[in-house]
């Protein structure tokens, strides 16, 4: 038996001799961490997103808990100023529980994307009411009476938030066919997994509530996610990549049905922005050169400092 094994091991050694140096180089070696590593490239299309992670995290954690990353993860800020007017929301239980439950998964990708490039400090965020009422007084076109409060009540939450998480996803399709590293690739699939999964799940809960008028305003949830959408597309400047809970025929599923719970494009698919429409639409401005909006002093990053210190 001892005879039998030697010759085995003597028979598997020459045969791997043998094999050519690129099946080492092509199989073998493929697998070793450093050939997974992200190209410079990579890095800085990996680190923009942390600008709508952080945005994400925060507006999640105030409204669901009433504190921040500088209470459940500090480290996670790297030192970067406290948003400005985030707190705590007046949510009913179950949309408390979903918005907690988005919270933590904003930590955690914070963390995910952290573990593979540096990074940079949380910038300074503007989540007070008066910054939510302004984007939706620029989507209506007029200011609205009294101020749109996203802290007030559930359904008002849930429309702020709408505002968020898509912008992000549509970054993450944007940025997927651009990056060359497997571990780039892998990381921004599992982001866009979940943060899809968001957008669709407060899609499907205001969806619910479409054709309900939200008070005092008299205005349906429905209108509302139009006409957020319709900012974010001019914003944007890159065409039509939003869309509303509602819309014409033409634009739903195959041109056969109005409801519009899944935003997608001809074929069904997710849109994508360039993180220049990104900026243009978190700075409010429409502008990438220009800071504002959620972001009173820019957005931070390689790809975002490039247009501020172009401006």
């Amino acid at each position: 038996m001892a005879q039998f094994a030697y010759v085995t091991t003597a028979i598997v050694a020459f045969f791997l001799i043998l094999l050519p140096q690129s099946y080492f180089s092509e199989s073998t070696l493929s697998h070793h961490p450093r050939s997974y590593s992200p190209t410079q490239s990579d890095v800085d299309l990996l680190e923009f997103p942390l600008n709508l992670e952080y945005l994400e995290a925060e507006f999640f954690l105030y409204g669901s808990l009433g504190h921040g990353l500088d209470k459940v993860n500090p480290g996670l800020t790297q030192g970067g100023p406290s948003p400005i007017g985030a707190k705590k929301a007046h949510l009913d239980h179950f949309t408390r529980d979903v918005i907690t439950q988005f919270a933590w998964q904003e930590v955690g990708h914070l963390r995910a994307i952290k573990s593979k490039v540096k990074g940079f400090p949380r910038p300074l965020l503007n989540l007070s009411a008066e910054s939510f009422a302004k984007v939706f007084d620029s989507a209506f076109g007029h200011p609205l009476v009294p101020p749109f409060d996203p802290y007030a009540n559930s359904i008002n939450y849930l429309l702020a938030s709408y505002v968020i998480p898509y912008v992000g996803l549509t970054g993450y399709v944007g940025t997927a066919p651009k990056l060359q590293a497997h571990v780039s690739k892998s990381l921004v699939a599992g982001l866009l997994a979940v943060e899809s999964g968001q957008d669709a799940v407060i899609r499907a809960l205001l969806y619910e509530r479409a054709v309900e008028k939200v008070q005092p305003y008299g205005i349906t949830v429905a209108e509302f996610t139009n006409r957020i959408s319709n900012l974010r597309n001019k914003l944007g400047h890159g065409g039509w990549k939003d869309e509303g809970l509602v819309v014409p025929k033409y634009r739903g599923a195959e041109g056969k049905i109005t409801g519009n719970v899944l935003a997608g494009d001809e074929f069904s698919l997710g849109y994508d922005r360039t993180p220049q429409e990104i900026l243009r639409i978190i700075y409010a401005s429409g502008n990438e050169h220009v800071p504002g909006g959620f972001y009173p002093e820019g957005a931070d990053g390689h790809i975002a400092k490039s247009y501020l210190h172009n401006a």
